[in-house]
């Protein structure tokens, strides 16, 4: 069955106190998994992880700290004894028109980069953790899931 699935799996899910990281949580603890939840120290992950239980562990973090991240990981180590899954779910967002009409400009790009950065280029969180991991019976180490939100999908041009 799928929650037979669930149950071999210690992941970490980035973004995981609110949204689409928060039902992953969720679902990967009510079907036998354990789950650190990575989020901002303002989040409600340690309400959720107190919530849902001893299978599940908060993280205080801010995904742009590698340190953060790390520690993060470590936790996932520590509390569950391996990583092999993480779920990518984090995102930050800042709200501004592609194009702005009234200046006649589009967002600065300095804006756009800041947001690429924050959102993009980072490692995946546990990579090098799954490394270490004995291979399963199909020589896979762990899994990492990478998310986006359809608000990446948002074309704003239109006056």
């Amino acid at each position: 069955t799928s929650a037979a699935c669930f149950s071999v799996f210690e992941g970490l899910v980035t973004g995981g106190s609110s949204g689409l990281g928060r039902a992953t949580v969720e679902r990967l603890v009510q079907n036998g998994a354990s789950a650190v939840i990575l989020d901002l120290p303002s989040s409600d992950g340690a309400a959720l992880a107190e919530k849902l239980g001893e299978r599940c562990a908060f993280a205080p973090a801010d995904v742009t700290s590698e340190a953060d991240v790390q520690s993060a990981v470590s936790l996932a180590r520590e509390k569950f004894g391996k990583l092999d899954l993480a779920v990518n779910c984090a995102g930050i967002a800042v709200a501004f028109k592609t194009y702005n009409f009234k200046k006649d400009l589009p967002h600065s790009l300095e804006d756009f980069q800041r947001e690429h950065r924050r959102n993009l280029q980072r490692d995946p969180p546990g990579g090098g953790e799954m490394g270490k991991n004995e291979p399963d019976a199909d020589g896979h180490r762990g899994c990492i899931i990478n998310t986006a939100s359809v608000a990446a999908f948002d074309g704003q041009v239109i006056k």
